[in-house]
């Protein structure tokens, strides 16, 4: 078996007593059993020596392993490189992107499995129907696995497609088995086809320049983002939604099975080195509408979620996480998180973070090495912790899309 990194894992015990000396001449305030001590005493449903809803958040060198409720740090996981996470599917396993290829963490068991999916450039992780796709873009190789088969330690093979050319592409399999795939290549890419379960293409367009990104509203609506709007893929036939502006790419997208509505950025600078835009895209995928909603503040592509009845969330550069009905377009309510921030030129460079499961929110704060959890509808603040070192990506198990 391919195991090209072989991870050291420091339990919680160990990790405490070589942490507390780093931090002591921080002062008392940055250590992290001080911040998590509100909600320290949560009932755990898992066995001793497992972690309740595991989160997973990395940083330089490695992934540190949370606990869902407590934000307590369980684990460091030793990994070189700059690592990415996305939920697997399941209640327990997290896809780690590294260097080499897609990885299987076992999150809530804290240890690198050897189930291995080898590729350069692995990209995109989609969750959808019950089934879990990698696209690799050094290669353009789709894998479609069953993340319920992660349980049993040895590799799901599940189901193979090869892009005609490599690309920065993303993939997902639909309930009866089409599976939506973008096109391109490594200088360009123009849309997106569809295949049926036996691989013969059904369905085709190209008038979507840029193509990046995808999400899932309800009915089964899939959408790939655009540099000119969307690309919407609804009962076996492709429609464009043109952007308001000649250059108006939405590139980033989060939807909902509960809301017919995509949530979307928006960026109207084809010049800038980095635009910070101040707008989001809300896509009706029942009217193939799009509407522009301005936020007055700035936000970064890991900014965007969806709430556990639809809402569109987003983290602004103010330091709040904005609450929108995804149908108008009003923002409800606005939850103070962390300090005001900016977006680094450098996109695999830090910077606060939004990972959304049920009606929790957990935001990063980088700056000062922190992680907070936040009651989506009551907006309260319900544990906080600092870490030794600042995270870069926020993941976590998750089993409901």
């Amino acid at each position: 078996m391919n195991n090209p990194i072989r991870g050291r894992v420091v339990t919680a015990t160990a990790l405490t007593l070589a942490v507390a000396a780093v931090l002591t001449a921080c002062g008392a305030g940055d250590n992290a059993s001080t911040d998590a001590r509100t909600t320290r005493d949560t009932p755990r449903a898992t066995p001793a020596g497992q972690v309740h809803d595991p989160l997973v958040a990395t940083f330089d060198g490695g992934l540190y392993i949370l606990d869902g409720d407590t934000l307590e740090l369980a684990a460091t996981i030793e990994l070189p490189g700059f690592n990415r996470v996305n939920p697997a599917g399941d209640d327990d396993h997290v896809i780690v992107s590294t260097s080499s290829g897609f990885r299987v963490l076992d999150a809530t068991g804290q240890s690198l499995t050897d189930i291995t999916y080898p590729g350069a450039k692995p990209g995109h992780v989609v969750r959808h129907a019950g089934k879990t796709a990698l696209f690799t873009d050094g290669t353009g190789e789709v894998t479609v696995l069953d993340p319920a088969d992660l349980s049993g330690g040895t590799k799901p093979e599940g189901r193979t497609y090869t892009s005609a050319e490599a690309h920065h592409g993303v993939a997902i399999e639909l309930g009866n088995g089409e599976l939506l795939t973008t096109l391109g290549t490594e200088t360009k890419r123009t849309g997106a086809l569809v295949v049926d379960k036996d691989d013969k293409e059904i369905a085709r367009n190209e008038d979507c320049p840029g193509v990046h990104g995808e999400a899932a509203a309800r009915d089964e609506a899939v959408a790939v983002g655009c540099e000119d709007g969307v690309l919407l893929y609804k009962d076996g036939e492709f429609t464009k939604i043109d952007a308001p502006d000649d250059y108006g790419r939405i590139g980033n997208q989060a939807g909902s099975d509960a809301s017919p509505v995509l949530l979307g950025d928006y960026k109207s600078d084809p010049d800038a080195e980095l635009e910070r835009p101040t707008r989001i895209s809300l896509i009706d995928t029942a009217t193939a509408k799009l509407r522009l909603v301005d936020l007055g503040t700035s936000y970064s592509f890991r900014s965007l979620g969806r709430g556990p009845h639809g809402e569109a969330l987003v983290l602004g550069t103010d330091g709040a996480l904005q609450v929108i009905d995804p149908a108008t377009g009003k923002v409800q309510k606005r939850i103070s998180v962390v300090d005001e921030w900016q977006e680094p030129l450098d996109w695999q460079q830090p910077r606060p973070t939004l990972f959304v499961r049920d009606h929790t929110a957990y935001v990063s704060e980088p700056g000062k090495r922190k992680l907070h959890a936040v009651d989506i509808e009551s907006g309260e603040k319900t544990a906080s912790v600092t870490l030794p070192e600042s995270t870069n990506e926020l993941s976590g198990v998750d089993s409901g899309h």
